[in-house]
């Protein structure tokens, strides 16, 4: 098993989005990737996840607090491999061979791959992107020179992994009441609070910091933003205690702590009173990655599921001659690959913004805004909805950790959660349609494509469902206000079908009969209510669709 290899439609999007000389050498390093992945990386998840869990060793010997957390061996080889191969390096620096930096786009394709064995680690590989994002943008030259050589690092010099602290315990997702400290020192600021959610502690180099300056004002627009050293430069910890990690569901990979600073020294990134709108774009970054390790775990999940469905026999049929087993398979692969071709499209606009994204117009900007929120959660609630149909097409085995699915199911939950709630989301939207005419911009870049050429058999379906969409938003605008919140959610949801359904005929039009078929599927289990009568398309075209012999009908 390679996963790059088993990937034509990773393939042909990066094809699509990179130039010639890059897709060479991008398709040269993902399939040594891909092999790790499906091999040794995944192999010693499986350790991490059930005997090789972090552990904080609070003290030494002498019963001074050193607040260490201990990883295993093989997870530290998975943190050297991926790290090295340029996952976040390249976004930022030259590529050696190339004589120019990467993108996004490749690294993202990198971060897909490893979510299919290792989401966990997906998760502080995530945070460190983001702190090279604030650091590359907002830092002075001289925080630059310090330490984004070492958060940037392939081999070359020693790696500093990031982290992002925002969450405090009595506020959550409301980050505006936020209690967290910045002292004013000689030389910079001295951190005091707790940070109650801090994903990759212990793990980290560096962490970025949001905290309230004195005599600033309440709420979010008062927090600042601040790069804080783990440890001095004698190797002592930099006034910093984990109080104890999480004990998690699912992506034990990754150490989560109670982390409280005790005059942590830090320095000021950026303007003071922008603070804030720099971790939202950070928050953006963290969003994309969510999404990516989601169309990562949706894959792995159908992979696992169509390999078992085709070993597997009951009744002296393999399973993937019945037909409410190829209506599952069928249905999960027609919907991986338009919601993964979907997310690269939105990567590729991030791509473009993230450059500089002071440059961009607003209305870039909006639309940017809207596509990772409804991707986001779309492609977090179908992580979920992968992992329990490929647990359940196990059977009594996919309830069994000798299985992989139930380390999916359970990497899965966190999706929805981290970087913001189905909830959260659909107040993004919402926002975004009441303060910029979001939903305006949205159905212009649809129309746009479907002007630009779209598969005939379903272009109409799309148009109409976009109508009804704009008459159920104008409807819900003229709504008080806790009628438009309960609404929210059902635009995020309606406006990520359009999307994926613009995208699936976009792809059939370029694409081959298979990808004609797959948007055929797509569209009628999205759009088009089931008929008791006829051949459903989900057994006409299962064998071209799930690329696998299906044999006898039952």
């Amino acid at each position: 098993m390679n996963f790059y290899e088993e990937d034509p439609n990773l393939q042909g999007l990066l094809k699509a989005y990179l130039d010639d000389d890059f897709y060479r050498w991008a398709d040269e390093q993902l399939e040594e990737f891909g092999e790790m992945c499906a091999h040794s990386i995944d192999e010693r998840a499986v350790h991490t996840d059930r005997e090789g869990q972090p552990r904080l060793i609070k003290y030494n010997k002498f019963g001074e607090d050193i607040s260490e957390v201990w990883l295993n061996e093989g997870y530290k080889r998975t943190v050297k491999e991926t790290y090295d191969k340029g996952i976040v390096g390249y976004v930022h620096k030259p590529i050696p061979e190339l004589g120019r930096k990467g993108n996004y786009i490749y690294s993202f394709a990198q971060g897909y791959l490893l979510s299919h064995a290792e989401p966990g680690f997906y998760c502080p590989v995530t945070l460190t992107m983001a702190t090279a994002y604030l650091i590359d943008h907002y830092a002075s030259d001289e925080l630059k020179s310090a330490y984004l050589p070492h958060v940037l690092a392939t081999g070359d010099v020693e790696l500093n992994e990031g982290a992002t602290f925002l969450t405090e315990r009595q506020g959550g997702s409301d980050v505006g009441v936020n209690e967290v400290q910045a002292i004013p020192d000689s030389d910079g600021y001295r951190i005091y609070g707790e940070k109650y959610f801090a994903s990759n502690a212990g793990a980290c180099g560096v962490a970025m910091v949001l905290a309230r300056m004195e005599g600033a004002t309440s709420g979010s627009k008062g927090l600042s933003l601040f790069l804080v050293p783990w440890r001095q430069d004698d190797g002592s910890l930099n006034g910093i205690k984990i109080r104890r990690l999480k004990d998690k569901l699912g992506v034990r990979a990754v150490p989560s702590a109670e982390v409280e600073f005790e005059g942590a020294k830090a320095y000021l990134v950026g303007e003071a009173e922008q603070g804030f709108y720099y971790m939202m774009e950070a928050l953006n970054l963290s969003r994309v990655c969510n999404a990516v390790a989601s169309i990562g775990i949706m894959r792995r999940a159908y992979l696992e599921a169509r390999e078992y469905a085709c070993e597997r026999t009951a009744f002296d049929h393999r399973l993937i001659e019945y037909p409410m087993v190829q209506d599952t398979l069928t249905t999960l692969a027609a919907k991986q690959e338009v919601e993964t071709s979907a997310i690269f499209n939105m990567i590729s606009r991030f791509d473009r913004i993230a450059e500089a994204p002071r440059e961009a117009s607003q209305e870039e900007q909006i639309l940017n805004r809207l596509l990772i929120a409804i991707m986001k959660k779309e492609s977090a609630e179908q992580a979920i909805h992968f992992s329990h149909d490929a647990l359940e097409l196990h059977g009594g085995n996919g309830f069994i950790e000798d299985f992989v699915t139930p380390r999916l199911l359970r990497d899965a939950q966190v999706l929805t959660v981290w970087e913001g709630t189905a909830n959260i989301l659909g107040l993004e939207v919402l926002r975004l349609v009441k303060r910029y005419d979001a939903h305006h911009l949205f159905q212009r870049e649809v129309r746009d494509k479907l002007r630009q050429g779209a598969f005939d058999k379903g272009a109409q379906l799309v148009e109409d469902e976009l109508v009804k969409l704009e008459v159920f938003v104008e409807e819900v605008l003229q709504q008080t206000e806790d009628r438009q919140t309960y609404h929210s959610k059902h635009i995020a949801k309606r406006m990520a079908d359009i999307f994926e359904g613009v995208t699936a005929l976009t792809d059939a039009n370029k694409g081959d009969a298979r990808k004609q078929k797959i948007a055929e599927v797509f569209l009628e289990k999205t759009f088009q209510e089931e008929s008791g009568s006829g051949y459903p398309l989900t057994m006409q075209y299962s064998e071209d669709i799930l690329n696998v012999e299906v044999n006898a009908k039952v």
